[in-house]
């Protein structure tokens, strides 16, 4: 089956489940002391949620988010427990058309309210910041670096959750004074040697990962990751055969939507804007491209 045929959610409707949180992109349900996690066709840019889906996208986070946590098992716990729709329980398996692809039933965590980012290059919130003051995160950086320009190593800059609005950049000491320097060291750590492993596999199929977020919660007394994984939502990837540093780059990820909202000079306030169906095409098939390319296998 081509996966331009499936058909685009934007919500779920799972009739005698319990919500238990709907975000930008997913819709999260309470299976007893777990979660179902739907990841559907929404798509936001500038903090809002658009009206129009992007065909396959739900699919695409879920599948490469399973790709990277079964790529990353050896280094850390996750929350993953399985996406097979014929394993879920059974109030569950009659939703197999809302469910296929999509899905992922997940142990429930205790979630630290703390968005891990890792960067390796200079671009987006990091190079705005660099820019005005030297610094991302209060970090300081060499003078004179140019947009995307490679960082020398990788750098943690952590930001606070929002469940609406932008997530807030923060430096290691607010992060440490909110959750305590040891669980902050322990996440900067385990942050920085999950983007490198999985930035160093990237680059062997050609895609640079500028800069990714990840969340880590608890299960028990077990340190976590969860939500998504290195996804064109949570990541910026870009083609390594284009990439030349001193401006934008070319990428996988939902930068051409926000290209388009500003050349129609859209003020940023709801509602939001439709999107044209090229556009919406197009974006799907970055996404489509950037899991192809990474998992070398067809959606």
């Amino acid at each position: 089956m081509k996966s331009v045929q499936n058909p685009i959610i934007l919500e779920t409707h799972l009739p005698g489940l319990e919500p238990y949180t709907r975000g930008k992109v997913r819709d999260v349900y309470q299976v007893a002391d777990r979660l179902l996690i739907v990841a559907t066709d929404r798509i936001s840019a500038f903090d809002y949620i658009l009206p129009t889906g992007i065909p396959d996208k739900g699919r695409v986070l879920t599948q490469l988010s399973i790709f990277w946590f079964d790529f990353l098992r050896e280094m850390t716990p996750t929350h993953f427990l399985t996406a097979r729709v014929e394993d879920y329980p059974e109030p569950l398996r009659r939703h197999a058309d809302q469910l296929e692809g999509r899905s992922m039933l997940v142990k429930r965590a205790r979630m630290v309210d703390i968005e891990c980012v890792a960067r390796g290059y200079l671009s987006g919130s990091g190079w705005k910041e660099y820019q005005q003051h030297g610094t991302v995160c209060g970090i300081a950086l060499p003078p004179g670096l140019r947009e995307c320009d490679r960082l020398a190593e990788p750098i943690f800059t952590p930001a606070t959750k929002a469940q609406t609005g932008h997530d807030e950049n923060i430096s290691f000491e607010t992060m440490a004074g909110l959750i305590g320097a040891p669980l902050a060291a322990r996440l900067r750590d385990l942050t920085l040697e999950i983007y490198t492993r999985a930035a160093r596999y990237a680059e062997t199929k050609g895609i640079l990962i500028a800069d990714t977020k990840f969340e880590f919660g608890f299960v028990g007394s077990e340190l976590v990751l969860g939500d998504e994984v290195l996804t064109p939502d949570s990541s910026r990837f870009w083609p390594a055969e284009s990439y030349q540093s001193g401006g934008p780059q070319f990428s996988f990820d939902k930068q051409f939507v926000r290209d388009y909202l500003e050349s129609i000079a859209w003020n940023k306030q709801p509602p939001a804007p439709p999107l044209p169906a090229e556009v919406a095409a197009r974006t799907s098939e970055k996404y489509r491209q950037a899991y192809s390319v990474l998992t070398g296998r067809p959606l």
